[in-house]
């Protein structure tokens, strides 16, 4: 079976929010391209490249602008790709932001990989597409890709750092020199590779943001999400999704089946072989959730019952009194908390 790329659901909430600063209704865009919009608040959720190289052309044709993912780029925040926004921005230099970007993008997508190429004047971060078994990313993912590392790198060393050259595999879109008006950079198009170049100098430039504890609690935060990322099995995938949807009602085991774009034949089989259950997780999820929302007084009983799915707070009573053999008031007030 071959491997079924994914990105991290941030850049197609950037696309949103670029889309709806124009004035463009995105759901009718996401339902084509077969994305689910709840993901979008999920920081760890990932759509199929598939499915988002779909929303790319999705959003060029509806905006009319083939030059979308330039502007995209300027709608990520630090937040955007997880802990690495804070990594980078908390590099020595920018080489050492570059090394971060390619060790770890997988973090953002696994559909392309990262290399450096160093010379005695020149750092190039070159990108390549892995060849087989997912769709190729879109144009436009790249662009708004080499747009945040250039303004990224331009937020850390100063605004007139300027790349020695930017390569792209892409042809020129007809009628407009939008690249190099904003990426600021000679710009080669139809090229073998995707690659930005940066002077050797300004890559090795000590920066006065560094922070060496916050670089590297951001890349151990990092390193135990590619873990997970790598180890990560259907039933953790299933109670994520869950945690997503109970806010809305009890989500059936074919809801999400089908957001994980599974059949529900193949979620119970899957499952099976990981000696789960689809009711089993639900109950285990929403007990765990029960008992950390109940340590939190901000939360009312009812707006619990809410928060995992439950019709009222009677339903949610009874349900916890199963599990704990207790009432949820009684549990908040101590009764089994020490306990955990």
């Amino acid at each position: 079976m071959s491997h079924r790329a994914t990105v991290l659901s941030s850049w197609a909430k950037a696309i949103r929010r670029t889309l709806e600063s124009r004035g463009i209704d995105c759901d009718p865009l996401f339902r084509q391209a077969g994305l689910d919009l709840g993901a979008l608040d999920d920081p760890n959720a990932r759509y199929p490249v598939e499915h988002t190289t779909r929303l790319w052309r999705l959003a060029v044709s509806a905006s009319g602008d083939p030059c979308l993912g330039l502007a995209v780029a300027s709608q990520v925040a630090p937040t955007t790709f997880h802990a690495l926004g804070f990594a980078v921005l908390a590099s020595a230099s920018v080489g050492e932001m570059l090394q971060r970007v390619v060790r770890y993008f997988r973090m953002a997508t696994d559909a392309s990989w990262l290399e450096l190429r160093q010379s005695a004047e020149a750092i190039e971060l070159v990108g390549h597409p892995y060849s087989g078994g997912s769709e190729a990313p879109a144009p436009e993912s790249v662009d708004a890709f080499i747009s945040l590392l250039i303004r990224t790198a331009r937020g850390l060393a100063g605004r007139d750092l300027t790349p020695l050259r930017v390569e792209l595999r892409r042809s020129k879109p007809a009628g407009t020199d939008c690249h190099s008006r904003i990426l600021r950079a000679p710009v080669i198009f139809d090229a073998e590779d995707d690659l930005v170049a940066f002077a050797r100098a300004d890559c090795e430039r000590p920066l006065d943001s560094g922070n060496v504890e916050l670089a590297r609690r951001s890349d151990e935060i990092i390193a135990q999400y590619l873990q997970n990322l790598a180890g990560g099995t259907l039933s953790l995938q299933v109670r994520d999704r869950l945690v997503r949807m109970l806010p809305e009602g009890e989500p059936s085991a074919e809801q999400v089946a089908s957001s994980l774009h599974l059949s529900l034949r193949s979620l119970q089989r899957r499952l099976a072989e990981e000696d789960s259950s689809y009711e089993q997780l639900l109950l285990q999820t929403r007990e765990e959730l029960a008992r950390s929302y109940l340590q939190d007084p901000r939360h009312a009983i009812s707006e619990i019952a809410y928060l995992l799915g439950y019709a009222d707070a009677s339903c949610f009573t009874r349900a916890f009194r199963r599990w704990t053999g207790m009432a949820p008031s009684v549990y908040r007030a101590g009764g089994l908390r020490d306990q955990g």
